[in-house]
């Protein structure tokens, strides 16, 4: 039987290569003994992607990131630069790692539809021993917009395949507050978000702050989605979404990516505290938010996987029942199981993402 295809539509896979200085070309097992000695990040040793677990796990598609954010006096994130031109240089860094793991022909970027549909093609008609020689496809997208310059170099972003961008990401930023800040875009992030709709590229709402999701919905004309989203009604906590919030992206079409941080999963997790194993931690819990946010819409067909399981953090901060990215194919077993249907489960599997894609580009 082949392996479910599986769209991930949030990985942070050239942070982790070049931040991290993980090889992900390697095996997940041999990553993990190389990195068993080091403890300068949370989460050495205990990774859960590389590049051919997710082929293993039939994830042959993701939305991949750049990010570098800018450390702000106001705000004390884990990680930041002093300027943007800074930030901007790692995220060229990150683009070239991008660009030599293409030519090894270890990743393909999706920029259109032809791109996008030849690589379904391939995917979808491969068994799982042909699926682990393939490269893996991916969307390049930009979390959090301090490493912009200028809008030019938004330009020159979008000319190099970016087509999905997040204008924040924790604390106060250049064109948007985010996760725990307060307060709506500065005129800077209006005409940012103007360019972003001239460049026909999709503006991902993550870890705006409230009053800059709302003006966004309101400003924005072009496509959107929330990469990697958990429901705040069961998880209380401003960098989720509220029913209102959920409701209104619905209204746009939006899809939403259900992610697998644990403290977005539970409610009255603490970081380096609590684990897994202590908060009966499973991948059920996602579920319960799949399920939430389908109850809402009235049908299964705005939320998808937007995992982050690179994200900064390991083993150490998802469910006990999740080893690697390959758990994820179990969530076909969860859902039928609540009484979901095939369509459902392909639809959140990849089918939704796919499907706004095509929208977005003009399918």
């Amino acid at each position: 039987m082949t392996t479910p295809f599986i769209f991930d539509v949030h990985l942070d896979l050239a942070l982790n290569a070049i931040e991290w200085n993980r090889d992900l070309r390697l095996p997940l097992d041999e990553l993990r003994h190389r990195e068993a000695h080091l403890s300068d990040k949370a989460g050495r040793g205990r990774g859960t992607v590389t590049l051919p677990e997710m082929r293993r796990a039939r994830v042959g598609l993701c939305v991949a990131t750049q990010l570098a954010r800018l450390e702000h006096d106001a705000y004390s994130p884990v990680f930041g630069w002093r300027s943007p031109h800074q930030a901007w240089a790692m995220t060229q860094a990150q683009l070239a790692w991008y660009q030599a793991m293409e030519e090894a022909g270890e990743m393909v970027q999706i920029r259109d539809l032809a791109g996008l549909d030849a690589h379904l093609a391939a995917w979808q008609n491969a068994d799982d021993d042909t699926a682990a020689r393939l490269p893996v496809g991916y969307v390049l997208s930009l979390e959090g917009a301090d490493s912009l310059i200028t809008i030019e170099h938004l330009e020159r972003a979008h000319a190099s395949g970016l087509r999905a961008i997040g204008p924040a990401h924790y604390g106060p930023g250049v064109y948007a507050q985010g996760t725990d800040a307060l307060g709506g875009f500065p005129p800077g992030g209006l005409d940012l978000l103007r360019a972003i709709d001239r460049l026909g590229m999709i503006l991902d709402v993550t870890h705006l702050s409230d009053e800059c999701f709302w003006q966004a919905l309101e400003v924005f004309s072009g496509p959107v989605w929330a990469s990697h989203h958990n429901a705040r009604a069961l998880t209380p906590h401003q960098r989720q979404l509220s029913d209102d919030m959920f409701r209104a992206l619905v209204d746009r079409g939006a899809v939403v990516g259900l992610a697998l941080d644990a403290w977005m999963m539970i409610p009255g997790w603490e970081r380096g505290q609590t684990t897994p194993q202590s908060s009966g931690l499973r991948l059920e819990k996602l579920v319960d938010h799949l399920d939430h946010f389908c109850q809402l819409a009235g049908n299964a067909r705005h939320v998808g996987l937007g995992t982050d399981l690179d994200g900064c953090f390991g083993t150490e901060q998802t469910p006990q029942d999740l080893d690697s990215i390959a758990g994820l194919q179990q969530l076909p077993g969860l859902m039928a199981a609540r009484g979901y249907g095939e369509a459902d489960i392909a639809g959140v599997l990849h089918g939704n993402f796919i499907r706004h894609l095509r929208t977005s580009w003009g399918g």
